[in-house]
């Protein structure tokens, strides 16, 4: 069931429509208002950056849609059971993912997506910032897995592999994955993961699930200390891309990896992230909080840890820190 408000729902009829004109009449015994809080609604709507035609005679038309991520162009067309169902949509905000974590204290419940057309405090992975603009795909999803704290890096890996397969699906680009949690195009950075949990004694109680995704930002609006290593969809393509469908159907794609790991098939999601992965093969250095270790990556365990192959020959598991490739 998708949760809407009323704004959502006349979007929905009109789109359901299929650009025929629907009446003021219509509408308002659907949602059981009166005509004159339609219209009301409808105003509000063109404000929103909705063009709808208005005719007293015949009703309401919608002609276009505004380049916004608004819950009701993300659910339109969505297929999911759980994923997005349920949306929290922000102009702008600080960081999704601590919104999700607010949401979660209240009772969000499973697959709540939060999503935002700006970021002012962005985070990546050891509290560094991601610039996120507007353009982006800035969202958090809610999660509550039933597994071990030791688990978190698969559900990383999983988000991983959803977000290769449907970037290339959707825009025609391939990314590779650099361990542990950005998908690259050129050795470049388009797509950050962070995953963050919540945990009771030694079980997980929820998981925030961020994703950040390049999109339509154009080259020259990335800050001079990012345009060496990141990109955006839109700057290797040439032109923006539909934001709302891409997530549509990335949160499908996550839903059905979510599922799978849920049900112990890790060993799928880890071939098709070896498959995929720009780190394997490399010689690497590794910061983690009891130092670095250098390298040759040569695995990922059956627990998702990245094997490294150490100049002694021997081998170790690294579980978590800050990758560098050497070569």
């Amino acid at each position: 069931m998708i949760i809407m408000s009323t704004k959502d729902e006349i979007v929905f009829a009109l789109k359901e429509a299929k650009e025929q004109y629907v009446s003021g009449e219509e509408l308002a015994k659907k949602l059981s208002l009166s005509r004159t809080a339609v219209w009301k609604h409808i105003e509000t709507l063109k404000q929103d950056g909705y063009i709808i035609e208005s005719s007293s005679r015949i009703g309401y038309l919608l002609k276009s849609s505004p380049d916004l991520m608004f819950p009701a162009e993300i659910q339109f067309g969505l297929q999911t059971k759980h994923f997005g169902r349920k949306i929290y949509y922000f102009s702008k905000v600080d960081s999704t993912n601590n919104k999700a974590k607010e949401l979660v204290f209240a009772g969000a419940p499973e697959g709540s997506l939060v999503i935002a057309e700006e970021q002012v405090g962005g985070r990546g992975r050891l509290g560094r910032s991601w610039f996120s603009p507007p353009g982006g795909i800035w969202f958090s999803l809610v999660l509550r897995p039933q597994i071990v704290p030791g688990d978190i890096l698969k559900v990383t890996m999983m988000a991983g592999i959803a977000g290769v397969e449907v970037i290339k699906e959707m825009v025609g680009l391939e990314p590779r994955i650099k361990w542990p949690n950005d998908l690259l195009i050129k050795g470049k950075k388009l797509v950050g993961i962070l995953t963050e949990m919540e945990t009771e004694a030694d079980r997980i109680h929820s998981v925030i699930l961020g994703m950040g995704i390049n999109a339509n930002i154009a080259w020259r609006d990335f800050p001079p200390h990012l345009k060496e290593t990141a990109t955006s969809m839109q700057a290797q393509l040439g032109k923006n891309v539909d934001r709302c469908r891409i997530l549509r159907a990335l949160l499908a794609k996550l839903e059905i990896g979510y599922a799978q790991l849920r049900s112990g098939g890790f060993s799928t999601i880890r071939n098709s992230w070896m498959e995929h992965s720009d780190t394997l093969g490399s010689q690497v250095k590794v910061e983690t909080v009891n130092g670095a270790i250098k390298g040759k990556a040569v695995d990922i365990s059956s627990e998702g840890a990245l094997i490294l192959e150490l100049d002694s020959g021997e081998t170790k598991a690294v579980w978590s820190g800050d990758l560098i490739t050497l070569g």
